[in-house]
């Protein structure tokens, strides 16, 4: 029964697989012919020569073999699976079914003998698994074996038969479906060995880090063979694991494969087993596995004795070879075995990874070789740190892809053909080293270059290659005629969405094998036809093997899923987004793993662009519109992604991307995006990658930076990146790039038009790498920049180096640092550099070398004319000033005499730097003497040399004997030396500065540019006493020098006076720092007295703190006199008597120091200022200090404050005799008032007294009040902030009465605490009293209303915020009296606001008779009422009657009865009700005198404009009406010209702020034709334009006493203003012309400065924001010169540019009478700032400055500052919002100390750090930082 059930399975089988079978054999009709003879010895057949259809013949001749019997059938059954190349599904059906393995020794017997007896040439046997053939193929004697051994050859059998070259050589002659791209012969791939921690660290690290760069590259990647893979392991007894990865499609399995293949062979004797384990078919393995079952159950079973093989094999394991292939594809984890399991028992079951795992650590066979591959993905830590060697495919280079396609197109006629196409195409080129492109690439040539086309065009992408592959597949099995694309993908459409939703699937379930079940038939077929489906044996364990199937790669299972999601309708563009992203070089930790889906991005990418869009519509059988949809929803994401932070491999794949698309508007905005700027760091790149990345490099129209550092690389790579155009900065940093990298590289660089800056660092590039370089270099027409540091360069090479790299044009640097150089290298290189034209600097340090070159063409064309007719200014650019930097180059002094003969020669040095050497004292003397005929412009240093007193003063002597050394700098103990030479150009500005200044202030004269400010330095040297003997004599020989600084050497008070003993000697100096010499006080009392009798001194700065500070200054006539006759000897303006400035301070000096100061200040004749500063003084001393006033009489002002800083200013006899005393917040109490009056009594001449916060107190206060009779104070007594109450208040306001020069009482009690008494010498009969918040309670009105009453002579009384009532205010009107003259009272309170205008004025007339002045200001609260003394009564009938004809309310007549004398009205901010109105009317009516009226920013009906109108026509005696701020229009002013035309005396008309047209401005001409008194016009903020302004400037000529015009913010413009402009010059007596805010333009500020000069009693010009430019302000500047009566001009807001201040400057000094200017935002700059102050302080009575919100910086401020004492008038300067920093406000302060009479520099908004704002506020309260 069993031989009937297996001939019946037999049977069933041929029949399922029938069509199959013939598909396959009908390739090759004559070998089964062949066979069939064979099989059927004795049967004719060679009637089937006449069958010519393939099939046909198959089918008859496998007929006629099952008729033949079973047993014939079967045979030759299991012959054809053994021989043939049968699709792996097919195969194992046959096998299964023929039953192959169990044949007896006669069918074994024939089997072999039918295929020894005819094996023909061309269809070589396929090994069976018992065969005993020998690993070589050759026969050998059957033999009797043990079980391993027989074990072994079933092994080496089953290889050969699937891997061998036999079952290849069978799949040609049987021509099976399996594309012939898939089947090609082995060529060697490109390996190279790696390191193990270099990949660790890629896998661990999921971003770039350049950290340990250097480290993981020492050992460069070397090349290595197959072989090499495990003689390069040593055995020592342990398991040797060896990790083999790769990127997809470099051929992992295919070499895995060939390596079973030469094991087979007999290539690898070391290796008695070897076992092939792919993780895609592990992964179906779910259950735990013995050893014993994983070698047996899925690899194959010995024919007998297991157990004594598996013995066999573990006796063994050092001879046996584990090959684990995809570790990426393995979906499960792998974690490191624990280590309490040891030795785990070999019959324990395990999962997979466990085995795995312990095969890796040695505890199953240990001994044994595991060789694993794996794309370079995240990989398990423990098989990186047990991995024994690491191995990387690289795939082919351009020689491996010629041999390639040479057997690929061996047996075309058109091979050469196809190998040129590929080596004349770079990017495909590129695609071919990656092997598995390389097929596809050679399948689409192939089919296009058969069908004899006369241009080839192959796609351009990879997914474009996909595409074309699939369709030349199915193009391939067509039997009928041409068939055009599109109608074969119609036919094939159901099948391919089929497969593509097969690879979807599998990608998500992360599945790559696949069963027969998950395979629709008809997908099956299609795929196995085309050959994109593979089949295999699969084993799940012991079961019988079944088929798999899978792509024949991974990536063509992402093609087809990419594919599914474009045409699928059920997929949107959302969705598209969602599954887009871009792939890592390696996976994070925390990353989902998505092991099979490394493509799967770039074919999404592909399949977007436009050349994909016909396939995709045919397919989807959509239209475009929706294919487009989806397309752009990966280009958008592509976008989303450009503008994200990106590493370095992302962007690689961004690029794929990008490039895959083939969109040029994508490209460039990636390019945008990344800001043409790419680095990358410690990834592998490709030729493929760099080709991406130069497509988008060359999309783009910027020029970029690429930066590839620790970045393995092809040299094909620099073949690639030729062809970028856009490359500026190309970087390279890796120890594995040398001589052969730039060999390859010099290749490159020529065709790289605009690289401009090169970077080979941290490499191994020798002088022969160089040289190729070097030849090329001058090729590279843009290059400026070359870096090579940290290379391989020696010694020999540093002579080449500049020899070759001169000859490039443009080169600017090239850097040579951490090259191997010597001290010989050093001075080579300094040599060459002298002789090199186009070299500027050679800067060498330790490692460092960096070369600089002019960057200029010496190739320049000039025409003959040109040179001859600028001969000597060619000449003089030529000369070349080279920086020499020889810096810790361990230089030495025989070094120094070719130092020295290189200054000597004839190049021309700018700076020279010998710093860090040891040339020592000798070497400086060789330095020294060639400096007189050395040519060196700026410094020669010579620091840090081991110099002592002996070098210094061979320097020294080289100031003398080298007329161009400017200054020399120099400290032994830290050993500094610096010579500094004349063409430096900080000294040339700074000669140029000084030089200009003594011009300018000696009033011009012969030039000084002969003239050289010279400077020695000589600090920190701590000289002993033999040495500064030494130093002294060669210092008595520097006549010439101008400045010394001998600070911190520890001179001592000896040492010290001995330099000062030097001074006569020095006739140039100007200055001499002494600071930190150690000197005592007394030393320095002796020397203020030396010093004084010195000629010139200027200032003597002294502080003994904790950091001693010395200077001494002298004015600098000294210097200049030696340079002029003695007729021209220049005197400084301010100084004609040589005065200078003594300044003590942080010197804690104690009373009786300060009190010996004071007595010899009589003999320091020439002392202008002594200042003693952060000295805390006692009580008594400061008593001592005030008593300087009685101790010289040359002393005008004592100045002490916050008890910690004196001034005391001192004057010559011919000086005003006018003396102040400031004891400013000194703690002075009452115990010290005594003595304190007792001094000031003695002063004679004491103007003002300064003892504001202080302690005085109100007995205190008291005190000195008492004693004011006798203190004469002259003109100020200001007593602010000294704690008093309202009783102190009293005392000061009884002086009004008590002392008859008190001219005014200010007392405030708020925060300001102002407490003021002003004097006057004349009998002045106004006397005023100020109160302000001093909160009166009402037990202090009574001493109060009680004190006024004592001062008759009272003239104001001016009361604010006192808290002064009603009942209050009436008792105080009440109270004051006068004896001649008139009394104003103004009370201030809020209640003023809220009463009525009624109650006020009953309030004011009640208690007199005789009221002048009225005035209520609601919006200030202010009542202000004017009585004239005596009182001068009408009679009472006269005034009844007056009033009476008026018909008057009775209520109205009482307080209207008091009024008849007022001859002032003015009411502001009020609203008038209808009776209010009413009663104004009444009252103009009945006031015959009133001679003033003012009603402002009030509300009047019109109804009520009409009563105003008419009561104003009855005040004939009016000279000024004031009617601003009403909002009265052209309407309202022609109701008021009637009244105009009844006020005869009229003076003033002042209607500003109102809403005055054209039309009001003709009425209001109109209406002062007859006003011959009119003094002043004010018509501001109204709506005038040309029209009525033409009206008002044609009346002004004609007014011959107008004074004063105000037109500001009007509606003028540029034609007005002109018009107005010339109007102007016929208005001689006006004295105030405002017209700001008009932008009347340049024209009119030129024609305006044609009148000005007319204008000769102008006194008051307001101009600012009139758009007065350049133009305009130049011309204008000059005319106001002409107005020498000006007090005040306002220009700001004005751009007048530079040109226009320097003429305002200029014209300056002739504003004898200028008090005030403005010059806020008017552009001003440092440029002008020395002109414009030079102007101010020529200006005599300038008391306010106003150059705020310009842009005036240090410069700026320093000029300022130095005019500042000279302008002794000066109240305030205002330099808000400028540019001016802590330098500037530094100089500011120093200067302001000098000046008694500013009270105040603002300086808000200035980038002035706050703790400087705080120390100098602090220093000078006059500073004023804030806004407030």
């Amino acid at each position: 029964m069993q031989p009937q059930m297996e001939d019946m399975d037999l049977q069933r089988a041929i029949a399922n697989a029938q069509p199959q079978l013939v598909e396959s054999l009908s390739h090759a009709p004559e070998w089964l012919l062949m066979k069939a003879k064979c099989f059927l010895p004795h049967m004719d057949l060679s009637h089937m020569d006449g069958i010519t259809d393939c099939k046909e013949k198959v089918l008859w001749l496998l007929d006629t073999l099952e008729n033949a019997g079973p047993i014939i059938w079967k045979q030759f059954i299991q012959c054809v699976c053994m021989e043939c190349s049968l699709p792996m599904d097919l195969e194992i059906q046959l096998m299964s079914a023929s039953g192959e393995g169990n044949l007896n020794q006669k069918q074994e017997a024939f089997a072999e003998a039918s295929t020894q007896s005819s094996s023909p040439p061309t269809g070589p046997v396929r090994r069976r698994h018992g065969s005993n053939s020998h690993p070589n193929g050759k026969k050998s004697k059957q033999q009797p074996l043990d079980s391993a051994e027989r074990y072994r050859h079933l092994i080496i059998a089953s290889v050969s038969q699937r891997y061998g070259n036999e079952r290849a050589a069978g799949a040609a002659v049987l021509g099976q479906a399996q594309p012939p791209a898939f089947s090609q012969a082995f060529i060697n791939l490109v390996i190279r060995q790696s390191k193990a921690s270099r990949l660790k660290e890629r896998a661990d690290k999921p971003r770039e880090d350049s950290a340990g760069m250097q480290e993981a590259e020492e050992c460069v990647d070397t090349a290595v063979k197959v072989s090499d893979l495990f003689e390069s392991v040593v055995s020592l007894g342990s398991t040797r694991v060896i990790l083999l990865f790769g990127k997809p499609g470099m051929g992992k399995t295919m070499l895995m494969h060939r390596l079973c293949q030469k094991w087979a062979e007999g290539a690898l004797p070391q290796f008695l087993f070897t076992f092939l384990f792919e993780f895609r078919q592990l992964n179906l393995i779910s259950r735990k596995l013995t050893l014993k079952e994983l070698l047996f159950d899925l690899v194959l079973q010995p024919e007998d004795s297991p157990d004594a093989v598996f013995q066999h094999l573990l006796k063994n394991a050092q001879r046996m070879l584990f090959i684990f292939d995809g570790l990426d594809e393995f979906v499960g984890n792998i974690d490191q075995p624990a280590s309490s399991c040891v030795s785990p028992a070999f019959h324990r079951p395990m999962s997979i990874s466990e085995l795995f795992a312990n095969f890796c650590f040695g505890r199953l066979l240990p001994g044994c070789t595991v060789l694993v591959t794996s794309r370079p993905k995240k990989l398990p830590d423990f098989l990186l740190s047990r991995a024994d060697l690491l191995a990387e495919i690289w795939g082919f280079d351009h020689e491996k892809v010629e041999e390639y396609a040479s057997h690929y197109f061996h047996q075309h006629s058109f091979k050469e053909q196809a190998i040129a196409h590929l080596k004349n195409n770079s990017k495909l080129l590129s695609m071919c080293l990656i092997p598995a492109l390389c097929c596809i690439v050679c399948v689409c040539l192939e089919y296009l270059l058969r069908k004899r086309l006369s241009k080839v065009e192959l796609p351009q992408t990879m997914t474009q290659f996909y595409i074309k592959m699939l369709l030349i597949f199915i193009s391939k099995q067509q039997t009928e005629g041409t068939v055009s694309e599109d109608t074969q993908l119609k036919h094939h459409r159901t099948a391919i969405l089929g497969l593509c939703d097969l690879a979807l699937k599998g990608l998500e379930e992360k599945k790559i094998v696949f069963y027969v079940d998950d395979i629709p038939e008809h997908v099956k077929e299609f795929a196995s036809l085309h050959g994109l489906l593979t089949v295999f044996e699969v084993k799940r364990s012991d079961s019988l093997p079944e088929a798999g199937h899978a792509f024949v790669h991974l990536s063509l299972q992402e093609f087809f899923a990419a594919l599914n999601l474009m045409i699928n309708n059920a997929v949107d563009g959302n969705y598209l987004k969602k599954k887009f992203s871009l792939k890592s070089k390696w996976t994070l930790k925390n990353e989902a793993r998505t092991e099979f889906m490394e493509n799967f991005h770039i074919f999404l990418s592909g399949l977007s662009s436009k050349a994909c869009r016909t396939f995709l519509t045919q397919l989807a059988e959509r239209n475009q519109v929706w294919v487009r949809d989806k397309q752009a929803a990966i280009l958008q994401s592509l976008k989303k992604l450009a503008a994200t932070n990106l590493t370095g491999p992302k962007i690689i794949e961004l690029c794929h991307c990008t490039y895959e698309t083939q969109d040029l508007e994508l490209a460039q905005h990636v390019g945008s995006q990344l800001n043409f700027k790419y680095e990358f760091r410690n990834f592998r790149l490709t030729p493929l990658d760099v080709s991406a990345l130069v497509f988008i490099i060359n999309c783009g129209r910027d020029l970029t930076h690429l930066d590839f550092a620790g970045c393995p690389m092809e040299l094909d790579c620099l073949e690639v990146l030729a062809s970028c155009k856009n490359i500026e900065h190309l970087s390279f940093r890796s120890r594995k790039f040398g001589d052969e990298f730039a060999a390859a590289l010099s290749k490159s660089l020529p065709k790289i038009k605009s690289l401009k800056k090169l970077e080979l660092t941290g490499g191994s590039i020798t002088a022969l790498g160089l040289t190729g370089l070097a030849q090329v270099f001058p090729n590279c027409l843009q290059l400026e920049e070359i870096n090579l540091q940290d290379n391989r360069l020696r010694d020999q090479d540093m002579g080449k180096v500049i020899e070759m790299l001169s000859r490039v044009e443009k080169l600017k640097m090239i850097d040579l640092s951490h090259n191997d150089i010597s001290v010989k290298s050093v001075l080579t290189l300094a040599k060459g550099a002298t002789t090199c034209p186009n070299i500027t600097e050679l800067h060498i340090r330790k490692d460092t070398i960096m070369i600089y070159f002019s960057g200029q063409s010496r190739r320049v064309l000039r025409s003959s004319n040109l040179r001859r007719r600028e001969h000597k200014k060619e000449n003089a650019a030529q000369i070349r000033n080279l920086k020499l930097r020889l810096q810790d180059c361990s230089l030495n002094s025989q070094h120094a005499r070719e130092i020295a003969a290189l200054l000597r020669g004839s190049a021309h040095f700018s700076e020279v730097d010998l710093s860090g050497n040891q040339l020592g004292d000798e070497g400086c003397r060789e330095l020294a003497e060639s400096l007189p005929e050395a040519h060196i412009s700026k410094r020669l240093d010579v620091s840090n040399n081991q110099i002592s007193v002996d070098g210094v003063c061979c320097l020294l002597d080289a100031v003398n004997t080298c007329l161009n050394v400017v200054e020399f700098e120099a400290s032994l103990h830290h050993q500094t030396a610096i010579l500094k030479f004349i063409g430096d150009r900080e000294f040339a500005s700074t000669h140029s500065r000084d030089t200009s200044r003594s011009e300018d202030q000696s009033g011009g004269g012969e030039s000084q540019k002969s003239v050289v400010s010279r400077k020695i330095r000589l600090t920190d040297s701590g000289f002993p006493t033999g040495d500064l003997d030494k130093l002294c004599t060669v210092l008595k020989k520097c006549s010439g020098v101008s400045e010394f600084d001998l600070s911190n050497n520890s001179l001592g008070d000896q040492g010290v006076g001995k330099l000062v003993g030097l001074l006569p000697e020095l006739k140039a100096v100007n200055s001499l720092k002494l600071s930190g010499n150690q000197i005592s006080l007394s030393a320095v009392f002796g020397l203020a007295q030396c010093l004084s009798a010195l000629e010139l001194i200027k200032s003597i700065d002294i502080s003994l703190g904790n950091t001693q500070s010395v200077h001494l200054t002298f004015w600098e006539s000294v210097r200049n006199s030696t340079t002029r006759s003695a007729g021209k000897f220049p005197a400084h303006p301010q100084h004609l008597e040589n005065d200078y400035c003594f300044r003590l301070s942080r010197n804690a000096l104690s009373d009786q120091s300060i009190e010996r100061l004071l007595i010899s200040l009589p003999r320091l004749h020439s002392l202008k200022l002594l200042s003693i500063r952060n000295n805390k003084f006692s009580p008594n001393c400061t008593l001592l200090l005030a008593n300087s006033l009685n101790l010289c009489e040359r002393i005008r002002e004592v100045e002490v404050r916050s008890s910690e800083n004196a001034f005391l200013h001192l004057a010559g006899k011919i000086e005003s005799q006018e003396t102040s005393c400031r004891l400013t917040d000194c703690s002075i109490g009452q115990n010290e008032v005594e003595e304190l009056c007792r001094i000031l009594e003695q002063c004679g001449h004491l103007a003002e007294l300064d003892l504001s916060g202080n302690q005085l107190g109100n007995e205190g206060l008291r005190c000195l009040l008492d004693r004011l009779l006798q203190v004469h104070v002259s003109r100020l007594l200001n007593l602010s902030h000294n704690k008093i109450s309202q009783d102190g208040v009293l005392h000061l306001i009884n002086t009004l009465s008590t002392c008859r020069n008190v001219t005014e009482v200010q007392v405030s009690l708020c925060s300001k605490a102002t407490s003021l008494i002003k004097f006057t010498r004349e009998d002045e009969p106004r006397k005023i009293l100020r109160l302000t918040e001093c909160n009166f309670q009402t037990e202090h009105l009574p001493k109060l209303f009680s004190l006024l009453q004592k001062c008759t002579n009272l003239t104001e009384y001016i009361s604010t915020n006192n808290n002064m009532t009603t009942r209050a205010v009436e008792d105080l009107l009440q109270a004051v009296r006068k004896n001649l003259g008139t009394l104003r009272i103004s009370i201030e309170e809020q209640w003023v606001r809220n009463e009525s205008i009624t109650s006020l004025l009953q309030m004011a007339v009640h208690p007199h008779w005789n009221v002048t002045e009225i005035t209520i200001s609601k919006d200030k609260g202010l009542l202000r009422v004017g009585v004239g003394f005596p009182h001068r009564m009408e009679k009472m009938e006269s005034v009844v009657s007056r009033l009476n004809q008026y018909r008057l309310e009775a209520k109205h007549i009482h307080f209207l009865q008091k009024c008849t004398q007022l001859q002032e009205l003015s009411w502001s901010c009020v609203d008038l009700n209808n009776a209010e109105e009413a009663m104004l009317a009444s009252m103009l009516l009945t006031l015959p005198a009133l001679r003033k009226f003012e009603l402002m920013s009030s509300s009047v009906t019109p109804s009520g404009m009409g009563h105003l109108v008419a009561g104003l026509q009855q005040c004939h005696a009016i000279e000024e009406l004031n009617l601003g701020s009403l909002g009265l229009d052209d309407t309202a002013i022609l109701m008021l010209v009637p009244g105009l035309h009844k006020m005869p005396l009229l003076k003033r008309l002042l209607l500003n702020n109102n809403n005055i047209g054209s039309e009001g401005c003709s009425h209001l001409a109109e209406a002062l034709k007859n006003a011959p008194h009119m003094e002043e016009i004010n018509l501001s903020h109204n709506k005038i334009e040309r029209a009525g302004l033409e009206k008002i400037a044609m009346l002004l000529p004609e007014m011959q006493n107008i004074k004063r015009v105000d037109l500001s913010s009007n509606s003028i413009g540029p034609a007005g203003g002109e018009m107005l402009a010339e109007v102007l010059g016929r208005c001689r007596h006006l004295e105030e012309l405002l017209l700001a805010r008009n932008h009347v333009g340049d024209k009119t500020a030129a024609r305006l400065s044609l009148s000005l000069p007319s204008m000769c009693h102008l006194k008051i010009l307001h101009l600012q924001s009139n758009n007065i430019g350049s133009l305009g302000g130049t011309p204008l500047a000059k005319g106001l010169v002409e107005c020498q009566q000006l007090e005040e001009i306002s220009l700001s807001e004005n751009s007048f540019g530079d040109g226009a201040i320097r003429t305002l400057s200029e014209g300056l000094p002739r504003f004898t009478r200028l008090r005030k200017i403005e010059l806020k935002l008017c552009g001003i700059s440092d440029g002008v700032s020395r002109h414009l102050a030079l102007g101010f302080s020529r200006c005599p009575v300038i008391e306010e400055i106003i150059l705020s919100w310009n842009s005036l910086g240090d410069e700026g401020a320093l000029e300022l500052a130095t005019v500042l004492p000279r302008m002794a008038r000066l109240r305030m300067l205002d330099l808000d919002n400028n540019r001016i920093a802590a330098r500037g406000a530094r100089k500011l302060a120093e200067e302001l100390v000098k000046c008694c009479g500013i009270q105040v520099i603002r300086l808000w908004n200035n980038p002035v750090p706050k703790n400087i704002e705080e120390s100098l506020t602090k220093q000078d309260a006059r500073l004023h930082f804030s806004f407030f």
